[in-house]
């Protein structure tokens, strides 16, 4: 969850190590630090805590220049975020590194370490790895070496660049279950934990496999695989632009991402259908073949993704009547697993990279799924790699740490697959044209609903002293609900709370009373009159509710009910829809709350770690 830089040329390279932390400071912004030789290879380091803004004001008042350096922001594994704790962390002044991931056996490598007379100044995990790759230079050992020997000796999940005084000439960088990309350029290379670091410098990428070193220098790029044996790993150019990932007129990368879900959601629809008929091509060259044996499907997901998933379980049973799981990843791997025959497993992820996500795939495999398939944002992520079939959301980049734009394309991606099996399981050619016909009017659906921004604004001041919520919906909504509620806990840190309305009576309506808000989601299809009995409930408790209704449901506005209608749609797309006001809401509740909104506290948005 934190950010790697690095890079070697043949000019100073602060600027460019400066610039990629900037881009990846979504991934990790407790502290940030920078660490370069000098001409006369001498090692120089620069920390702060806090945002990378501080980190640049230091370097401001005492410039670092070197033609070869590491860098990263950090978000709190082990340790406080402090100075002392922030990367690189350097060893004897001879080796700097950095390291995303979790080293899980380094108190017993701490232990060894402190034996031999290494002191330790951090209380993180990653100084044990600088002090070990010391030790196998000690030995004699090469750097690239050293490295590939204390990676043989660290037990988790780590991706790590490293520089040396004894190396001047080498950028060293191993992964191991975290991602890493090298960047290539004119006479000079680059790494970095996100292609987005690096794309002010260079579209094309490598991307390192598990087990992979590789030693960087002005010359080119070597790698090696866990065996130590010499590979080549093919070169992608990456679509990115330089400025996609700028905040543009919008205060705010969140403001911009919710703006942006029309464009976004028409992207992942394009040439995904041949006037009204869904392509299986879309899937892949042997989706057709793959999707004819489908007879269930395992989703499996973290967060904002998980969500998206039970709204499919609605759908793929509802719409292509084949059975539907779906689990959080993280609960998946712990468990032991009863696998269907002719079981499609689905992962759902906006980087490509969650850790849990990945295990869950790669646990999959062993265990006797059939076949897997991907929902994700990220072409050339290890999820999409190491998966048989994907669906790419074409969302683009996705800064805030808040996912938005991300759920609409994934929910829009799952709905394509849910027609593409269904064909194969009784869904008329007629129900498929009318399914896509409505695929094709919600961009346009979208931006109608973006349009109640500023009625969503008024709602928004009444949450301003609030420090609770709890939010209700009915049948495929509920998740929707649950998604509402994350959005507001994760960005304007009131706590929320989401249930199945029809669970009130069953503890939740105990909280009630005129200071806990409680935001509804009423579509008007069959489960109207039932939720408008729950409504009900909260209202003869002194709750306050808050209703976003279908434009021809029977509800009013009254005392203690604010109600806010959004434009018709079709019962299928709903959940799309309704879940942009929601995004709103969360959004100007944050703003009123002053909060940080695109890197709220204590989380970070690709979460690589367990």
């Amino acid at each position: 969850m934190c950010g790697i830089v690095g890079a070697i040329a043949h000019r100073t390279v602060t600027p460019v190590l400066l610039e990629g932390l900037k881009r990846l400071e979504y991934r990790g912004y407790d502290s940030a630090g920078i660490a370069v030789l000098d001409q006369d290879h001498t090692l120089l380091r620069t920390r702060r805590i806090g945002k990378i803004l501080e980190l640049e004001a230091a370097l401001q008042q005492a410039p670092l220049v070197g033609r070869i350096g590491i860098a990263h922001t950090r978000w709190a594994t082990h340790g406080v975020p402090s100075e002392r704790n922030a990367h690189p962390h350097v060893c004897r002044e001879r080796v700097a590194v950095v390291h995303n991931g979790i080293v899980e056996n380094y108190e017993a490598l701490r232990g060894e370490l402190q034996a031999k007379g290494y002191e330790f100044t951090s209380e993180t995990d990653t100084e044990v790895i600088a002090h070990q790759i010391d030790v196998f230079l000690e030995q004699g050992l090469p750097l690239l070496k050293a490295v590939q020997a204390t990676c043989g000796v660290l037990r988790g999940a780590f991706a790590i660049g490293v520089i040396s005084s004894a190396h001047p000439r080498e950028l060293v960088a191993a992964r191991q279950g975290s991602p890493l990309v090298v960047g290539l350029g004119d006479s000079e290379n680059y790494i970095a934990s996100d292609v987005f670091a690096l794309v002010a410098e260079t579209q094309r990428f490598l991307f390192l496999e598990d087990g992979d070193t590789a030693v960087l220098t002005t010359d080119g790029v070597e790698i090696y695989d866990a065996a130590g044996a010499a590979v080549e790993r093919p070169v992608h150019e990456t679509r990115i632009a330089a400025d996609a990932v700028e905040r543009g007129e919008y205060r705010h990368y969140m403001q911009k991402e919710i703006h942006e879900q029309a464009i976004a959601v028409e992207k992942t629809l394009d040439g995904r259908y041949q006037g009204e008929r869904l392509l299986d091509e879309a899937f892949g060259d042997t989706a057709a073949a793959i999707f004819d044996q489908v007879r269930n499907v395992q989703i499996v997901a973290c967060g904002t993704s998980y969500h998206a998933g039970m709204v499919a379980r609605y759908w793929m049973e509802e719409i292509a009547g084949v059975p539907c799981q779906v689990e959080v990843a993280s609960e998946f791997r712990y468990r032991r697993h009863v696998v269907q025959p002719g079981t499609l497993f689905v992962t759902i992820s906006q980087s490509g990279e969650t850790a849990d996500t990945l295990a869950a795939l790669k646990q999959a495999r062993l265990i006797g799924y059939t076949h897997t398939l991907a929902i994700c944002n990220v072409p050339e992520s290890s999820l999409v790699r190491e998966s048989e079939l994907a669906l790419m959301t074409r969302a683009g980049p996705e800064i805030g740490v808040a996912s938005t734009k991300a759920f609409t394309t994934q929910l829009t991606a799952l709905l394509l697959l849910v027609i593409a099996i269904g064909k194969r399981n009784g869904i008329s050619k007629e129900r498929e044209v009318a399914i896509v016909r409505e695929l094709h009017r919600l961009p346009s659906q979208i931006e109608q609903v973006l349009r109640l921004e500023p009625e969503i604004v008024k709602w928004a001041e009444n949450f301003g002293d609030k420090k609770d919520a709890l939010y209700l919906g009915r049948g495929m909504h509920y998740p929707v609900a649950m998604e509402g509620a994350l959005k507001l806990k994760e960005i304007s840190y009131i706590h929320a709370e989401a249930y199945p309305a029809g669970e009130l009576k069953h503890g939740p309506l105990a909280l009630i009373d005129d200071q806990m808000p409680v935001i509804a989601v009423a579509p008007n299809n069959e489960l109207l009159e039932k939720l408008k009995s729950n409504l009900q409930e909260v209202q003869a408790r002194g709750g306050e509710l808050y209703v976003f209704a279908d434009v021809n449901a029977p509800l009013e506005s009254m005392a203690g009910v604010k109600l806010l209608r959004v434009a018709e749609v079709n019962d299928v797309l709903a959940p799309i829809i309704y879940t942009i006001p929601l995004q709103l809401l969360a959004y100007h509740v944050a703003l009123i709350k002053g909060t940080d909104v695109d890197q709220p506290r204590n989380l970070a948005k690709s979460v690589t770690v367990e």
